[in-house]
């Protein structure tokens, strides 16, 4: 990933609390076929990604295969009118700010059915606690949860290596970083918030 020194993000806090925020990832692995690229929901714990995977998947059948995930945080378009400077001198350009993470490391297949329940109870509780009555596993019918297990796998990834790239408009003074914020507030699209959210976290002083 092309990072220039600007944008690099190299906080572990930081780019854990990147991945914590936007668990769907993209998992790229090098297959017989050649590149193959799934998209799944992965979970940070103790230094190494969880996740899982129908039996029929090709990750399934690439125990110790490198690969890479990359979580994609917020991200949105950048209109040059949002800064003060174009106004004065007309010299800038549109671009794109975004935070991602990437994430490098090597595949191990988890078969253990008590491994696997484990991570679906943690998945589950997670990502249903804002609902009013949060689904658990164990509200299928037991048979019915015996049979998926039998049907996905675990995958384990350890975190050998992360790169980060939080383009948040670091190269621009603040002045422009502060338009940007206020025009990502204006436009309220899909993700605008977020994004204008992450860059406000960035011009608050640290205590």
């Amino acid at each position: 990933m092309y990072v220039p020194r600007s944008f690099e993000e190299t906080r572990a806090e930081a780019l854990h609390g990147l991945i914590r925020a936007y668990p769907f990832a993209t998992v790229v692995a090098r297959s017989a076929a050649g590149l193959d690229a799934n998209h799944l929901p992965l979970e940070l714990v103790d230094g190494s990604l969880h996740g899982h995977v129908a039996r029929g998947n090709e990750l399934a059948r690439l125990d110790g295969a490198e690969v890479l995930a990359i979580f994609r945080g917020a991200q949105g378009y950048v209109s040059p009118n949002w800064y003060p400077s174009k106004h004065e001198t007309g010299h800038e350009v549109p671009t794109w700010n975004y935070a991602v993470a990437h994430v490098h490391g090597h595949l191990k297949v988890v078969e253990d059915a008590a491994w696997l329940r484990a991570l679906l109870d943690r998945l589950t509780g997670r990502h249903e606690a804002s609902e009013p009555q949060p689904w658990r596993v164990d509200d299928a019918p037991a048979d019915h949860v015996e049979k998926l297990l039998r049907a996905i796998v675990g995958i384990e990834i350890a975190v050998e290596r992360i790169e980060g790239k939080f383009k948040l408009s670091q190269n621009h003074p603040e002045r422009n970083r502060l338009g940007v914020i206020a025009g990502l507030r204006r436009r309220g699209g899909d993700g605008d918030a977020a994004l204008a959210g992450w860059m406000a976290e960035r011009e608050t002083p640290a205590p």
